[in-house]
């Protein structure tokens, strides 16, 4: 397993800088969650190492240099197989953004009874911090999230941790995942560090927290979401929105469709095929463009391992969507007009 020594990243992918932080990136960010293979406790197979390894070069090929894990993706594998592309290339290291999350523990760990739980206790993110970086293979993470919102969070716990990693140098900057406002605003009574991340579930089909801001005091349609006014504030305090699932898993860019779909993503599957024809783009680049056309300056996160679709992602900077053109696909997708 070996990249060239001398990395060429692609000039069309833009790039932003990391508002909080010293740190400018590519503004798609390669979601690594699948590249570990399987989520069960069987080892890396040689095909697994070789599959990531094309992936990862497809991305960076296509300029990609913000890289996302978990520690719980493919149970630690996914960040153990890009360690290893790490080692076989270490002057990568210093060319790119890495990021990980904590705070989910699977259910059955360590014993059989265990439920899935949320840990932001300082045991536990200090000790998953440790293991993400013995398994990538790096002294350091230059952002981490805390996944999901521990309902047992204390602030001044999580703040204990964040200092004892920001001190010892092993983590730069910090985050959060999926959280609402108002949980940041509780988790900043006792964290000093700036938050500079939050990563949320968002793309045409899954645009609760859009949705919340534009239905304000309509009668019809009504919606309702425990994260209204998410974006706004991030927006407002400079916390970048990184968006996952923005290619809803390929349903909306070629994936099977079938009698199970609501009309609604039938009507925006069309739609996002006609708009690619008419623009001479991949479908990925429409769904994608969509959420760049937002002026709070998100940064999608791509999930896909599949190399053609890494480097069809980066078309989006290939076109700009007219206000019209994303209404039209916004109202299209939720399947409501505009009041």
């Amino acid at each position: 397993m070996h990249f060239q020594s001398a990395i060429c990243f692609n000039s069309g992918m833009k790039t932003q800088p990391i508002p909080q932080t010293d740190l400018a990136a590519s503004t798609l960010i390669f979601g690594c969650m699948k590249i570990g293979g399987s989520w069960d406790d069987a080892p890396l197979s040689p095909q697994t190492v070789e599959s990531a390894t094309r992936s990862v070069k497809a991305g960076l090929d296509a300029g990609y240099t913000f890289f996302d894990h978990a520690d719980i993706y493919c149970r630690g594998k996914s960040e153990q197989v890009f360690g290893e592309i790490l080692k076989a290339t270490p002057s990568l290291r210093d060319r790119i953004v890495l990021q990980s999350k904590c705070g989910i523990r699977p259910g059955g760990i360590p014993r059989a009874a265990d439920p899935t739980r949320y840990d932001f206790s300082y045991e536990h993110i200090v000790g998953s911090m440790e293991g993400s970086l013995k398994r990538l293979h790096s002294d350091r993470l230059d952002i981490l999230l805390l996944h999901r919102p521990d309902a047992l969070m204390e602030p001044a716990e999580v703040a204990r941790a964040f200092d004892h990693l920001q001190k010892s140098g092993k983590v730069r900057y910090f985050g959060v995942s999926n959280f609402a406002w108002y949980q940041i605003e509780l988790l900043k009574t006792a964290v000093m560090q700036p938050l500079v991340a939050n990563q949320v579930r968002l793309g045409l089909l899954h645009s609760g927290l859009i949705d919340a801001g534009t239905a304000v005091n309509q009668r019809r349609p009504h919606f309702t979401h425990p994260g209204e006014g998410t974006i706004e504030y991030c927006w407002r305090h400079r916390i970048t929105i990184q968006a996952w699932s923005p290619l809803e898993g390929g349903k909306l860019s070629g994936g099977k469709l079938d009698h199970t779909d609501e009309a609604r993503t039938l009507r925006a599957a069309e739609l996002v095929k006609q708009m690619s024809e008419e623009k001479k783009v991949s479908r990925e680049a429409i769904l994608l463009a969509w959420l760049l056309r937002h002026p709070a300056g998100i940064q999608p996160i791509i999930g896909t391992t599949n190399p053609q679709r890494i480097g069809a992602s980066a078309q989006a900077f290939d076109v700009t969507l007219t206000r019209e053109e994303w209404y039209t696909l916004y109202t299209t997708a939720r399947g409501e007009p505009m009041a």
